[in-house]
């Protein structure tokens, strides 16, 4: 199997956008596309080998820059300040989501009909609510996003199946966020599936969790169990939903 990766600019307003593809160039026949969102530090290598690891799968993969130019950081002050100044502006969120999609969708090896998105902390959080908006998606996997919603669906307004995987120790996530989350899907109809993972706490699939958590004194930590655990739940799911 032979990976191609490239870069893909496309541009919202003033700001130009940097995607990252990847697909297995051994082969032209068209298939299934997803959306790879990264965590608040940005579209950085993690998210990359993320993307290349969903394409060795069999997808065409597209990692999203949410904050443009391809802006990443491994301060949390400014990674949170880059992800404020996109959230504070509902519609900025939808635009570059959106683009991020049509970038995807109209890739000529993807399959249109069958499109869906993974996302890592602020990631998760962002196909959640993706999911919640309605958008065309066969599936979304949430691995320790938030839980926020910008947007309240409507029973039947969701179209994606859902999964969660979420880290029962995680300190970012209140017990009450999960309940309120599993009860707006539960009203909203939405077919989805949440998977606590003993012991993880935030940001369990990243290796680069642990020495995060350290330097600047944060509940995260990596844990192999659940990284391992997660991606073969999500594995299996997008074998029934793609």
């Amino acid at each position: 199997m032979s990976i191609h990766t490239e870069y893909t600019t496309y541009s919202i307003e003033n700001t130009q956008l940097k995607g990252y593809l990847a697909w297995n160039e051994t082969t032209d026949e068209k298939r299934p596309g997803i959306l790879v969102f990264p965590e608040w530090w940005g579209m950085n290598e993690y998210i990359q080998k993320r993307t290349e690891q969903i394409a060795e799968l069999g997808f065409v993969a597209m990692g999203v820059d949410m904050y443009g130019e391809g802006k990443t950081t491994d301060i949390p002050d400014q990674a949170g300040s880059l992800m404020n100044a996109v959230i504070k502006d509902k519609q900025i969120v939808k635009d570059r989501v959106q683009a991020g999609y049509n970038a995807l969708k109209n890739h000529p090896l993807s399959d249109s009909e069958r499109l869906g998105a993974i996302g890592y902390c602020f990631g998760g959080a962002l196909v959640l609510n993706m999911a919640r908006f309605g958008m065309d998606l066969k599936g979304v996997v949430s691995f320790h996003g938030s839980l926020d919603s910008f947007h309240t669906p409507a029973p039947g307004e969701i179209k994606a199946k859902i999964l969660v995987c979420h880290g029962a120790a995680d300190k970012m996530i209140s017990q009450e966020a999960i309940d309120q989350f599993k009860s707006e899907m539960n009203t909203a109809s939405a077919n989805f599936e949440f998977i606590s993972y003993e012991g993880a706490l935030h940001g369990f699939s990243n290796p680069a969790a642990d020495e995060r958590g350290k330097k600047f004194n944060i509940p995260l930590a990596y844990n192999e169990n659940a990284d391992r655990e997660s991606w073969e739940a999500m594995k299996a799911f997008f074998e029934r939903v793609l």
